[in-house]
């Protein structure tokens, strides 16, 4: 049968990279692009198929910041489809401190600021229109909603399925606080919602292993994206590529470019998920001579950590649904208030 592989934030960068190197494995898979924005959608889907002119390529319009978008993309989901293989959360959003950078930049800290982002994800974060703090809300609850959401084909009889995780090097036990979750008081908003996705990860294998989910944690390495990008003129990039390229010689967590970030994604759709560790996070990493691999690190995690944060985000999503569906029906008294009074 041919395999179901949905990718959130597949339009550029490690998602599309991604997208790329499944298809080249498997090029009978049914892939969709789960994106935000549809043009870029569209352009990435030409681009696939214009490698790969025989691919089954969908899109989906998703936003997880927006939890009426991510339910309504799972309906969508589970019309078209009668399970799923690999559900692969690799949309996010990543806060950057330009200030922190250029300081950082030029101190005997600058390899460990690039390879780990340390300081440089440092500002508030702000709340989105449901009321959620923005960075949380895309990094991991909208992920963890569509998960909830899509269980009825991850989680089937005799069928196997994956849900693979995109974190990062800087997502630390310090920057974290499960009485603080959404991470409304704190300044490290990137950190914290990564290493709360690790922690959940932890937490969907303890009780959907025997369901059939399995849960990975990947870490793509630093990788030049259209996140990063964006911070800075294109001509600064252009002035210290040539540095971070020598600095990758000594440096393996140096991948820097989008198709080696996707190295230990690409690596777990080749491994059986019994074979894996639920307590390690999978690294992209890229040798000084350009040869990529992938490498298991155990994660600074504990189940009592990843049980409270689970069972909170099972409080956090009966509130958001019970906000969602009076703010639905305000929306539709409204609607036909206006109508009354327009006839």
């Amino acid at each position: 049968m041919e395999r179901v592989v949905i990718v959130t934030g597949a339009n550029s960068g490690i998602g599309l990279a991604l997208c790329e190197r499944l298809l080249t494995e498997d090029s009978q898979l049914q892939l969709c692009l789960a994106c935000r924005n549809m043009q870029r959608a569209e352009a990435a889907r030409s681009a696939l198929l214009t490698s790969h002119t025989d691919a089954h390529v969908d899109l989906l319009h998703l936003d997880v910041g927006s939890v009426q978008s991510v339910l309504n993309a799972a309906q969508e989901v589970k019309a078209r489809y009668n399970r799923i293989d690999f559900l692969y959360l690799n949309a996010g959003i990543m806060p950057m401190d330009v200030r922190a950078f250029f300081k950082g930049l030029f101190s005997r800290n600058v390899i460990n600021m690039f390879a780990t982002a340390e300081g440089l994800l440092t500002q508030q974060d702000c709340l989105n229109s449901d009321g959620l703090q923005e960075v949380f809300a895309t990094n991991l609850f909208g992920h963890f909603l569509m998960i909830r959401e899509l269980e009825p084909l991850l989680c089937q009889a005799g069928h196997t399925s994956r849900v693979v995780w995109t974190s990062s090097s800087n997502a630390r036990r310090s920057a974290f606080s499960i009485e603080d979750m959404q991470h409304r008081n704190g300044t490290e908003p990137y950190s914290s919602s990564k290493y709360a996705s690790d922690i959940l990860s932890l937490a969907l294998n303890r009780h959907k292993n025997s369901q059939g989910l399995f849960s990975s944690v990947v870490c793509p390495g630093l990788v030049m994206t259209n996140l990063t990008y964006g911070i800075l003129p294109s001509f600064f990039w252009t002035l210290i590529m040539p540095i971070m390229w020598l600095i990758r010689i000594f440096t393996n967590t140096f991948t820097l470019t989008p198709y080696n970030g996707a190295e230990a994604l690409h690596w777990l759709f080749l491994q059986q998920p019994q074979s894996l560790d639920p307590r390690a996070k999978y690294h992209s990493l890229t040798s000084g001579l350009g040869t990529n691999y992938t490498q298991p690190r155990q994660m600074d995690i504990d189940d009592e950590t990843s049980e409270v944060i689970y069972k909170k985000l099972f409080e956090l999503e009966k509130v958001v649904r019970r906000k969602l569906r009076e703010r639905n029906a305000d929306n539709e008294m409204c609607l036909r208030f206006r109508h009354v009074h327009s006839v």
